[in-house]
């Protein structure tokens, strides 16, 4: 089974506590891993008032700093109390995708946690949110949460893609599932497994393809393929018959409707990139990002 060491919690700028705190402290627990909170935190008057006053800047940013760091430290202090590893860390910095993907790369999490960001869909005509980046960009596995009504998720799906060799992605849907096994295993979670078969459908693009101009036996063949992998995944990692799920459709619209409809706490799915262009199961993670029926488990292939 893999094993969860170092989980990474992106606190907001504001001081609340959100579904993401409640979410990282029951994984933290679950699995034994340490939890470390960061928070990135950035006042431009403070930053303005330096230019003219370089020491009383530095003070006034240090004594706002300290009681940033003492309401962190009062959200860890109640885990550290039942023998979790907690640690905490106020970064005077934006939160933006640079300072928080260098963050990343110099703690080198197994799992990156942070609340899903909403944005309304005008605001993203004109620049790329902060998830939308760090879905393309964090090299470790990505948590956006959306709800801490179970913060120890009883009910996860996995939804992989069979309808790319294996080699080529990299054992994405393996690595995908590795983890989800591991979580669910830790937190006595329900794993279900979904596939999505679209041969009438090219890349989740609106444009269909006619069913009857495909030749029936080698839309035969591909199902039989996918069939025959599906159900070994499947028994390799015990998932029961009855969460054992094959549907059709554009994959996001079904991954969506079928998530809210059984109630899941989680959806784990890869994301995929190629030369800056998200492809496939990156596509399927994309749309999903905005509409999150639930929160989201992403994963990356090996680099």
């Amino acid at each position: 089974m893999l094993k969860l060491q170092r989980l990474l919690l992106i606190a907001p700028t504001e001081m609340i506590r959100t579904p993401a705190f409640e979410r990282a402290q029951a994984l933290a627990c679950a699995t034994g891993a340490m939890l470390h909170i960061v928070a990135f935190d950035y006042v431009n008057a403070l930053a303005v008032a330096g230019l003219f006053d370089h020491d009383a800047m530095s003070q006034a940013r240090e004594g706002y700093l300290q009681v940033h760091r003492h309401w962190l430290e009062q959200q860890a202090r109640f885990e550290r109390c039942k023998g979790g590893h907690v640690t905490t860390e106020v970064v005077w910095a934006r939160l933006s995708p640079a300072h928080v993907l260098e963050y990343v790369n110099d703690f080198h999490p197994d799992l990156v946690i942070k609340d899903v960001q909403r944005v309304p869909a005008l605001d993203r005509v004109f620049h790329r949110p902060l998830d939308w980046l760090l879905l393309r960009d964090c090299p470790a596995s990505l948590h956006l949460v959306t709800s801490a009504e179970n913060p120890k998720p009883l009910k996860i799906l996995a939804a992989i893609d069979l309808s790319h060799l294996e080699a080529l992605t990299q054992g994405l849907n393996e690595r995908m599932l590795d983890l989800a096994s591991t979580l669910a295993t830790s937190c006595g979670a329900t794993l279900h497994l979904l596939n999505i078969s679209n041969w009438s459908v090219m890349g989740d693009a609106v444009m269909s393809v006619p069913t009857s101009s495909l030749d029936d036996s080698l839309r035969d063949a591909v199902n039989d393929a996918q069939q025959e992998t599906f159900d070994l995944f499947a028994e390799r990692y015990g998932i029961e018959k009855k969460h054992r799920h094959l549907l059709t459709g554009i994959s996001h619209q079904v991954i969506s409707h079928f998530a809210r409809r059984n109630a899941f706490d989680m959806v784990v799915l890869g994301t995929a990139c190629r030369h800056g262009v998200e492809t496939f199961v990156g596509s399927t993670a994309e749309s999903l990002l905005h509409r999150a029926p639930c929160s989201l488990m992403l994963v990356k292939p090996l680099s």
